[in-house]
C-alpha cells in the first residue's frame, strides 16, 4: 500500500463511517462499483482523478479532505475575510456543515488566561473521527491539537480534529468562544474505544 492510497483509503473510511453510510451506499451515490470502492477504501486501488471527484462529491467535502493527512485537515475562517448573503431581513454567514449520525454537542466556552508562567493544559482527545468546529465571539485565542494549533480573534472560525490532545488558550484576557464537536457513531471495527466524555469531564 503506497502512502499516498493509504491516507485516501483512512479518509474515505472515516468520512462515510461518520455520516452513516454502507460501502454499497457510497458507491452507488459515487456512481461506482461496489468492489472498486472496496479496494479503494482498502488502499489496493488507484482511483482516478475523476473517481476520488465522485467520491468527494458523494460524501459532501471537498475532494481535498480525501488526499490531505488528517493532521493537515483544519480549516480556518478569517472574520474578515467572509462573505454574508442577504436573505430579505437577514442576512448569513456560513460556517461548515455537520454530519450527524453520531453526537452534535454545542457549548460557550470562557477560556481564561493560564496564571503566571505555567503551560495550558492540553484537553483530553475525545473518540477517533471527532471534529471541532470554534467561532471566536470575543477575546483572542490559541487552539487547536497541540502540535497544530492556530491563533484567532474576533470572528474568526476553525474546524480541527478533536481525537487529538488539543488546547484552548487566551491570548489577551479572556476569550469565549463557541464550539460545536461532532462525535461519529462508533462503527463495528473502527477501533474506536473508551468512553466519550463531554467538556465538563461527563460520560456520554
Amino acid at each position: 500500500m503506497s502512502s499516498g492510497n493509504s491516507v485516501v483509503a483512512r479518509n474515505v473510511r472515516l468520512l462515510r463511517e461518520q455520516r452513516g453510510m454502507s460501502l454499497a451506499e457510497l458507491a452507488r451515490q459515487a456512481g461506482l462499483a461496489k468492489q472498486t470502492l472496496s479496494t479503494i477504501e482498502q488502499g489496493t486501488g488507484n482511483p482516478t482523478v475523476e473517481t476520488l471527484f465522485s467520491i468527494a462529491d458523494a460524501l459532501g467535502v471537498p475532494v481535498t479532505r480525501l488526499v490531505a493527512e488528517r493532521e493537515q485537515v483544519m480549516v480556518v475562517q478569517r472574520g474578515e475575510e467572509v462573505a454574508w448573503h442577504q436573505h430579505g431581513g437577514y442576512a448569513s454567514r456560513s460556517l461548515d456543515h455537520v454530519y450527524g449520525s453520531g453526537v452534535i454537542e454545542n457549548y460557550l466556552l470562557r477560556i481564561f488566561p493560564a496564571p503566571g508562567d505555567d503551560a495550558v493544559e492540553p484537553s483530553a482527545p475525545h473518540p477517533v473521527g471527532t471534529l471541532e468546529h470554534l467561532y471566536v465571539i470575543s477575546g483572542r485565542v490559541r487552539v487547536g491539537p497541540v502540535d497544530y494549533t492556530v491563533e484567532l480573534s474576533t470572528g474568526d472560525f476553525v474546524r480541527y480534529p478533536g481525537d487529538r490532545p488539543h488546547i484552548y488558550e487566551a491570548l489577551d484576557g479572556e476569550g469565549l468562544v463557541h464550539v460545536v464537536v461532532s462525535v461519529p457513531r462508533v462503527q463495528p471495527g473502527t477501533g474506536a474505544t473508551g468512553v466519550a466524555r463531554t467538556h465538563d469531564g461527563q460520560p456520554r
